[in-house]
């Protein structure tokens, strides 16, 4: 029976030196955890969030209640809710959702020990909420209807005539918006309004990410601006030996192409479970945490050291340009600039 007291103990954290008693607060603590349920509003993919929370519960004995939705719509939702909102964490598949709640002062500090795991510039600057993973944006191409060397040096200049009939974009997709915030960071906001202008007139709209990949792939249509991802969810059906299409990365470090962006998790103030919130989401950059995630899609680990079994060209060769998860904000102004390009 102490053997197993001590393994619960471990599990938690908790070390006891050699020969040490276990205490009866300990002990209570330990069957306390296992007993807990943690509510997750979850806009991550589902499969990912199922193999970081199986992790968890399996390493902690504490159980999370998964309520699913788009991160947009979840985010409302946590504001509607006010006081009387039942989310412990929120974990959103991009970050300004997560910023949004931020701003609005619903977020608490997370643990320093947390914050430290994560690289640099990728946690709220005032340390409410922390990046999860990364992914890229980039140039989806059919190799048989455009070569590399034709690609353009920016996305910037896919909005032209010149690439009529041969860009799929997704104008409803976070990255796309972030990405949108990213050249108005950048460039201004005239450039970005002209640049949805541009993909407007001479692109063409799909429904979500993945159509635009598959439809890459099938020969639909030349190119697509998605997240890297998304190539390897088709790889992994399709094979990667027998891809007819490719990844184009950005070179140029001045490009809103090369963008990278996250998902993100916060905790709210109005959790009654705040300890198992914070464990939740110092798991969530552990080594084990970060591991069942990049084993589950093909994104990368914030935590250094930890390897993707995905054929993902190295973190450190991507080029992106200087804008941050932070620097991204809450994005507000997204949705209007999409308005006044007629695309909302």
């Amino acid at each position: 029976m102490a053997d197993i007291t001590r393994r619960t103990l471990l599990r938690h954290g908790i070390v006891m030196g050699a020969g040490a008693l276990v205490s009866a607060p300990a002990l209570r603590f330990a069957q306390a955890a296992q007993a807990q349920t943690l509510t997750l509003y979850n806009g991550q993919h589902a499969r990912t969030t199922a193999a970081l929370v199986d992790a968890f519960t399996k390493a902690t004995g504490i159980k999370v209640a998964i309520r699913k939705g788009s991160s947009s719509q979840l985010a409302n939702q946590i504001i509607e809710e006010g006081q009387r909102s039942p989310a412990d964490v929120f974990y959103a598949e991009e970050s300004p959702p997560v910023a949004t709640l931020g701003e609005k002062g619903l977020l608490v500090k997370l643990d320093d020990s947390t914050l430290s795991q994560v690289l640099p510039g990728y946690t709220a600057k005032d340390g409410v909420w922390t990046s999860v993973s990364a992914r890229c944006r980039v140039i989806a191409y059919n190799r048989d209807m455009v070569k590399p060397a034709e690609l353009p040096a920016s996305v910037l200049d896919m909005a032209t005539e010149a690439w009529k009939d041969k860009v799929g974009f997704v104008p409803t997709s976070g990255a796309f918006q972030e990405q949108l915030i990213a050249i108005k960071f950048l460039k201004g906001r005239p450039a970005a309004l002209n640049w949805l202008k541009g993909l407007k007139q001479y692109g063409r709209i799909y429904n979500g990410n993945m159509a635009a990949m598959k439809a890459v792939e099938a020969g639909e249509i030349a190119t697509a601006l998605v997240n890297n991802y998304y190539w390897f969810a088709v790889a992994k059906e399709v094979g990667e030996d027998k891809m007819k299409s490719a990844l184009h990365y950005s070179a140029n470090k001045d490009d809103p192409g090369g963008l990278i962006t996250v998902s993100a998790a916060g905790i709210l103030k109005t959790s009654t479970n705040q300890a198992a919130a914070q464990q939740f989401l110092a798991f969530m950059v552990s080594q084990a945490g970060q591991q069942a995630i990049v084993d589950s899609v093909a994104e990368y680990p914030l935590r250094p050291g930890v390897v993707s079994p995905f054929n993902l060209k190295p973190f450190d060769e991507l080029d992106p340009p200087k804008v941050s998860p932070a620097d991204l904000g809450d994005a507000a102004d997204a949705l209007d600039l999409r308005r006044e390009a007629g695309l909302a």
